[in-house]
């Protein structure tokens, strides 16, 4: 079914996405994997490429495309070259800029802006704590007003970038009366004292992917590295999760169309009993029902891509295509391992590596079952 989403404007912006992967990205696909890591070297091509900057306005080095369909198509791309570098991607250049460029002060986004858009400085954000999970109100990592600086203590874990970041957003709380209202935003820059790293997370999937632990000790940080006002950082990153979570809807979608073409090849090539296993009526029926499965969500993850491009995504029809299209995509995954067989358990097999990089998805930017809870909520249950 044809998509009606992007002109030609951001086709052509595709075409420069996908010769980028082509030419930057695959090639060194195995030595991200060996490496557990996406080299700097690849962060500064990205930046050289314009895609950390789609949401960073000209002056600060970025493009300020002002409209969410190119970082779509970015997401896009990326995610049907490789889930981990998409996340490590999307969270530097699709969730932490509107951060600063919201919230930030003149002097923040002169300091910082450029070289995120330039890929020399990497950011990360961190919310999750050991303890909390999903449940962002009820963080511990408490920071202290002391004079001009603010004293940090705790920790974060699952930080996504947290490894190789030269800038973290770090939620914090300020006013331990006030729960969810007593929550700011700070940003720690590596070399604070007190700022320490954990090992990188062994995980199962996504291990291109930096993930680690992060640690505060009596860090003190400047008021002058605080992100918007004191207090209001819950509700700041309420309302910028939207974004954060249709992001995922779009890499979703994206990372499980590609892996299911690849399949409907390899079925048509490999063969049982004396022909394609993809003529086979069980395997037909069930390429049907994926490819379907994948227009349908595709056409609403759409549709809240122009929602969100209008301004008027909601934060309920977010947590619809997050929760929507990771389950599909799990779905489809896993159907794709079974079309081929012994080799789909295979590391050396494409779709062996996306089955495991795919779980996560249902866990992260809010758990699916939150979604649901969001969801529910607003039907006034």
């Amino acid at each position: 079914m044809p998509r009606n989403i992007y002109s030609q404007e951001h086709e052509d912006f595709r075409g420069s996405v996908r010769e980028f992967v082509e030419r930057t990205l695959k090639p060194r696909a195995e030595e991200m994997i060996e490496t557990r890591s996406i080299d700097r070297s690849l962060w500064k091509e990205a930046g050289k490429q314009g895609l950390f900057g789609l949401d960073i306005p000209e002056e600060f080095g970025g493009l300020g495309a002002g409209d969410y369909r190119f970082n779509a198509i970015a997401a896009e791309e990326i995610a049907g070259f490789n889930a981990a570098v998409s996340s490590c991607f999307g969270i530097h250049s699709d969730v932490c800029p509107p951060y600063i460029v919201d919230l930030g002060t003149e002097e923040q986004k002169q300091r910082w802006l450029p070289g995120m858009a330039a890929g020399d400085l990497i950011c990360a954000i961190a919310m999750t704590e050991p303890s909390g999970g999903s449940d962002l109100a009820a963080l511990k990592t408490t920071a202290v007003r002391d004079g001009d600086t603010w004293v940090l203590n705790g920790s974060k874990t699952f930080i996504t970038n947290g490894y190789q970041a030269d800038l973290v957003i770090v939620a914090a709380r300020t006013d331990p009366s006030k729960g969810a209202k007593g929550i700011t935003l700070f940003m720690v820059e590596t070399g604070m004292a007190g700022f320490t790293r954990g090992r990188k997370l062994d995980k199962v999937g996504q291990v291109e992917s930096d993930t680690a632990e992060l640690f505060f000790s009596d860090v003190r940080v400047p008021d002058e590295n605080r992100i918007g006002p004191q207090d209001l950082g819950f509700i700041a990153m309420m309302q910028r999760l939207p974004q954060e979570r249709i992001g995922a809807a779009v890499a979703n979608v994206s990372h499980a169309k590609q892996i299911l073409l690849e399949t409907i090849e390899y079925t048509k090539e490999r063969k049982a009993f004396g022909q394609p296993i993809g003529t086979f009526q069980h395997n037909k029926f069930k390429i049907a029902e994926m490819v379907t499965k994948i227009e349908v969500t595709q056409a609403y993850v759409d549709d809240c891509v122009e929602a969100h491009t209008n301004g008027t995504l909601t934060a309920v029809d977010a947590a619809k295509a997050k929760w929507w299209s990771s389950q599909v995509q799990g779905e489809v995954l896993d159907e794709c391992v079974q079309l081929y067989g012994g080799y789909g358990f295979m590391n050396e097999y494409r779709v062996a590596r996306a089955w495991r990089d795919a779980r996560v998805t249902r866990i992260w930017a809010g758990s699916n079952e939150i979604m649901k809870e969001l969801i529910g909520r607003d039907l006034g249950l």
